[in-house]
């Protein structure tokens, strides 16, 4: 058995299709599921400060302005206000290694459903939508837009976009275009970073990155990135090499395998270093399904 080459890419009348199907389902689960959970999930407790007021029985203690209690003698709290609306940034970083697939599908496949499920999440809770799509040939970029038509327009251009050619996997990662990015999206922005996340530093900025504004990431793995497979020989298309490998499945494979994936773990927490904020899942999840949960479980952390 053999993992089997990248897909050929989506024409845009069946990326249209696939995003009829994702806003229906989407649609779903906010009628059913979320019921308002996702707004609260990034909100959180509100953006924006508004000004000091008394405490009173029942305020959220974690709001206590400490230095003003003490200057007055008694306790007051910090007052928020929501922001009228959020801006959601996605940051899809279109690295070859995503082309990879041991089963039906590969992780990019997986990982613009991701996407694309999120923009139209952000359509439906008429929020502001933008993306920059970055790639060893360069970047796209999209003004964060509102609007049904705008966002699920922006939506179809991404999942229709050519996967990067494979010959350039030795250019190295993408330059995603950080600075652009901090000029187009407003303080307090979602900032949410989907791609393949191969062992490496952060960001030169990253830390204002976390400060300015509320950062997520994405990524999709295969079963195989997981756990090698131990049934016999297996022949694998590494997308990275563009050659076929063959895995043994011998102890030395297996000890190579466990130090990457320690030390691609050990890379992804630094970037995102908050359990609530990173989200990984499998090419064989239901990516709706984990959404779902990745939000629920924000909520239930008060993020």
């Amino acid at each position: 058995m053999s993992a089997a080459p990248p897909s050929a890419l989506p024409t845009s009348s069946s990326a249209l299709a696939l995003l009829r199907q994702l806003e229906w389902r989407v649609r779903h689960a906010v009628e059913n599921v979320l019921s308002g959970e996702y707004r609260s999930a990034l909100r959180g407790r509100g953006m924006e400060f508004d000004q000091v007021v008394r405490y009173e029985f029942g305020d959220d203690v974690r709001d206590i302005d400490w230095n003003v209690t003490a200057r007055l003698g008694e306790p007051y709290r910090k007052k928020f206000v929501e922001e009228r609306e959020v801006t959601v940034f996605l940051v899809f970083e279109d690295t070859p290694s995503l082309q990879f697939g041991s089963g039906e599908i590969s992780k990019r496949e997986a990982l613009l459903e991701l996407a694309g499920l999120l923009m139209v999440l952000g359509a439906l809770n008429r929020d502001r939508v933008g993306c920059v799509i970055a790639g060893p040939a360069g970047h796209t970029f999209r003004q964060p837009v509102r609007g049904r038509g705008a966002i699920l327009h922006a939506a179809a251009d991404l999942l229709g976009t050519p996967p990067p050619a494979l010959e350039r996997a030795a250019a190295g990662r993408p330059a995603i275009p950080w600075r652009l990015i901090s000029r187009a999206a407003p303080k307090h922005s979602v900032l949410v970073w989907l791609g393949d996340f191969a062992p490496a530093e952060p960001p030169e900025g990253w830390a204002v990155f976390q400060r300015r504004y509320q950062t997520i990431g994405f990524r999709v793995d295969d079963p195989w990135e997981r756990e090698l497979p131990s049934d016999g020989l297996r022949v694998a298309y590494d997308p990275t090499r563009g050659r076929l490998v063959t895995l043994e499945g011998s102890s030395g494979e297996r000890a190579a395998h466990a130090a990457w994936r320690a030390e691609r773990e050990a890379a992804w927490t630094r970037l995102f270093p908050d359990p609530q904020s990173r989200l990984a899942v499998s090419t064989a999840d239901n990516r709706l399904d984990a959404l779902v949960r990745f939000f629920h479980a924000r909520l239930r952390a008060g993020r």
